[in-house]
């Protein structure tokens, strides 16, 4: 293939449905589409199995205009970007070297900001607009809509307050238009070198909400709570499971002899813990979240055939007990007959979401 024009390809793609999330491009394979959790090959152009040439031409296309990417490839293995048609669709993008060749997964950013109902989530979340100071963090694994719950909270304060939003992403998901707010989105690679240098720079712009991307290490949450300490409102995303295990990684990231004292600041600053999980729908039209306490809201969904017991158990926090719950309300061998499968719990919990978490 001596000319490669990836926009028509993408476009293609896009058009299997309008519930895509991802889209695939892994040697040895088709091209695929991610819906509602599923991979699904598709041709488009013709397109066969590809190639290692092939992929590593669809990786230079991604990252054409943006060198530290391709810095960042070479020195790595593996690179975040964003990626956009115009008018069309916006991409995360992740480029990495798999065996020696390169694979890209692009998540799907819709252009349009989403709503807390849309979402589906609480509607006391619109309190958190409210907050003038203090630690707002979403946290789930990968996936779990955990930018999404951070766009629609940021549009909340665009519509009430008159503030200056700084947010710093890795890559800049959704593009927020200037409302009551002014909004300036910084992006790491591109608009700053990382996530530290950035918060530090941040806190010298007068802002009065700050978004991370992603507290991903010892500098970048102290900063952060610096800032929550200082009289600014910060939110930003862990892949941690739950309110618990959001604290022990943020405790566990101090030396020992510190850990009475973070406990302390921890509990001066933390406003909001979110905790999301998407759970796929048993009618196959999408994926669920929106939850206030997981297993309760697992065992309601289960029970009104909304998810399948199977998944409802796999994205439970603890499987035994919801399992002991549903027997407390009705047999749970007439779930399992009711989804026709005979389910065995891992005496472990391999099955659970503590494996999804990266």
């Amino acid at each position: 293939m001596s000319f490669f024009d990836l926009p028509p390809i993408i476009e293609r793609m896009l058009l299997v449905s309008d519930k895509i999330s991802d889209l695939n491009f892994s040697v040895g394979q088709l091209p695929q589409v991610e819906i509602n959790g599923k991979l699904t090959p598709v041709q488009p152009l013709g397109m066969q199995k590809l190639t290692p040439y092939q992929t590593e031409i669809i990786a230079l296309s991604l990252m054409q205009g943006s060198p530290d990417a391709a810095e960042r490839l070479a020195r790595t293995g593996t690179t975040d970007l964003s990626y956009s048609l115009p008018s069309r669709a916006r991409f995360r993008v992740n480029i990495f070297q798999q065996r020696g060749v390169y694979s890209i997964v692009m998540r799907v950013i819709p252009t349009d900001i989403p709503t807390l109902k849309s979402l589906n989530l609480p509607a006391q979340l619109a309190e958190i607009a409210d907050l003038r100071n203090g630690l707002v963090l979403m946290t789930g694994p990968t996936g779990s809509g955990k930018s999404s719950t951070q766009a629609a909270i940021i549009d909340i304060i665009n519509e009430k307050k008159h503030y200056h939003v700084v947010t710093i992403e890795d890559p800049i998901e959704y593009l927020h238009s200037h409302k009551n707010c002014t909004i300036n989105q910084r992006e790491v690679g591109h608009d700053t070198k990382d996530f530290p240098s950035a918060l530090r720079a941040t806190l010298r712009q007068a802002p009065k909400v700050i978004l991370i991307g992603e507290m991903r290490d010892f500098e970048t949450t102290e900063i952060a709570l610096e800032a929550a300490e200082t009289g600014h409102l910060v939110l930003s995303t862990l892949h941690t499971i739950d309110a618990s295990k959001t604290v022990d990684r943020i405790i566990g990231l101090y030396p020992k002899n510190e850990e009475a004292v973070i406990r302390t600041r921890l509990a001066q600053t933390f406003r909001y813990i979110i905790s999301q999980r998407l759970i796929p729908r048993a009618d196959g039209r999408g994926k669920l979240d929106g939850m206030q306490d997981f297993d309760t809201i697992i065992r309601g969904l289960i029970e009104r055939g909304i998810i399948s017991l199977e998944d409802g158990l796999t994205f439970a926090t603890n499987q035994n007990n919801l399992l002991l719950t549903l027997k407390g309300v009705t047999a749970a061998e007439d779930f399992m007959q009711r989804e026709g499968n005979d389910i065995t719990l891992p005496s472990a919990p391999a099955g659970s979401m503590l494996s999804m978490i990266e």
